[in-house]
Formats: structure tokens, C-alpha cells, sequence
């Protein structure tokens, strides 16, 4: 028989409970999430490609096909977006989400859409991580925290211009997560540290973006 408790729970998290209710259910929740997915998908086809050029708000608009749009992008992020993930945080009355929230207040509608981009594109790598602590209950919090800490750098690894963006910030739900399985032992400000310090390290000496395009 597998076991399915863990000694920490990853599923009541912010960005956990915003993935659920714009994943889960309801034909409105998701159109808006399949909207929001294709600017993600832009999004991180124009860093992949785009090398120092910085993204906007036009050129990510452009990317996002077939049906992009200055109304759709702004439903997606900035003040007025619906279902910001950001607004969540904002909106938690906890002081570990008060502190992470901290950390991810962008002044740039596009940065902000990045972020956001860094949650959908780590998530399959989350949920890879919460199958292994899941069949592995008796797991203990420095253990925890190094699976996390490596299934973050693979997924680095793997897109690290995605990754490097936004000076090396980790997913918010990266940091939530590892908060979460040292049972608030280590500080939301430790834990971005240390996760932003692994994409860098798992990072260093990937070819910088248009160097990879241009050899692909």
C-alpha cells in the first residue's frame, strides 16, 4: 500500500489554491486559464529567443497567437488582471505569504506576467515532487527541502532563460513549498535565497539566449 500522508502539506498553499480554481472547474475559470497559458507560452518563447532584447507589452501581444490582444493582456496581468496570482498573496493572511509577497511586487505589468509564467512552466516539475514526498511520508524537513531545492534546479536547467529572468527570482510557489516542508523553520527571505542561488548555480555557463537560438 502506498501512503499517502506527508509530515507538511503542499496543497493549501496561495498558489496552490489559485492553480485549483483557475484549473479545476467552471467553463469561465477556464477560458480565462487557457488565455492566460497562451501568453505564458508567448512569453517564454520570446526569452528563449529574444537574447537582451526586452520583452513588452507589444512584443509579447504579437507572440501570443492566434488571438492576442492589449484587452486579453491586461485581463492576464497588471493592476486590473483577473486572477492575478499576485492579488492572492496580497490578499493571504499569513506572514510568510505577507513576506514572500514582498519579493514579487513588480513595478512592470510584463515582469509580473513573467513571474506568473515561472509558476506555470515549474508546475509539472511540482507535481513530480509532491508524487515522491507522497510515497515517502516519513521524509524529513532537510531532505524535503534538498528534493525541492533539485527539482528546482532541473527545471532551471532545462529552460534557464526562463530561469534567469528577473535576476534568478524563483517560482512563488517554489518558495511557498519550501517554507512549508521546514515547517516555517527556514524565513520566506531564506527560502528565495536559497532557490535563487540554485537556478544560478544551475544556470552558469548555459549559452545566453540568442546564442541557443541561433545554434538550434
Amino acid at each position: 500500500m502506498i501512503p499517502s500522508a506527508t509530515p507538511f502539506s503542499l496543497d493549501d498553499t496561495v498558489t496552490a489554491r489559485w492553480w485549483r480554481r483557475l484549473v479545476g472547474s467552471g467553463a469561465q475559470a477556464k477560458r480565462h486559464w487557457r488565455t492566460k497559458t497562451t501568453y505564458y507560452d508567448a512569453v517564454g518563447g520570446l526569452l528563449r529567443t529574444a537574447g537582451s532584447t526586452p520583452l513588452t507589452w507589444q512584443s509579447i501581444v504579437a507572440a501570443a497567437r492566434p488571438n492576442g490582444n492589449r484587452s486579453t493582456f491586461y485581463e492576464v496581468t497588471g493592476p486590473s488582471a483577473k486572477h492575478a496570482l499576485i492579488t492572492d498573496l496580497r490578499a493571504a493572511s499569513s506572514l510568510d505569504a505577507m513576506h514572500i509577497c514582498l519579493w514579487y511586487q513588480r513595478r512592470s505589468v510584463v515582469d509580473q506576467l513573467i513571474d506568473e509564467t515561472k509558476v506555470w512552466a515549474y508546475w509539472p516539475h511540482r507535481e513530480a515532487l509532491v508524487a515522491r514526498y507522497r510515497i515517502a511520508p516519513d521524509l524529513g524537513p532537510a531532505a524535503a527541502a534538498d528534493l525541492l531545492i533539485s527539482s528546482v534546479a532541473a527545471w532551471a536547467r532545462n529552460t534557464p532563460y526562463l530561469a534567469r529572468a528577473l535576476n534568478n527570482a524563483p517560482p512563488v510557489c517554489a518558495v511557498e513549498d519550501l517554507v512549508a516542508v521546514n515547517g516555517g523553520r527556514l524565513s520566506p527571505t531564506n527560502s528565495y535565497t536559497r532557490l535563487s542561488a540554485a537556478i544560478r548555480d544551475a544556470t552558469a555557463g548555459q549559452p545566453a539566449p540568442d546564442a541557443a537560438a541561433a545554434a538550434a
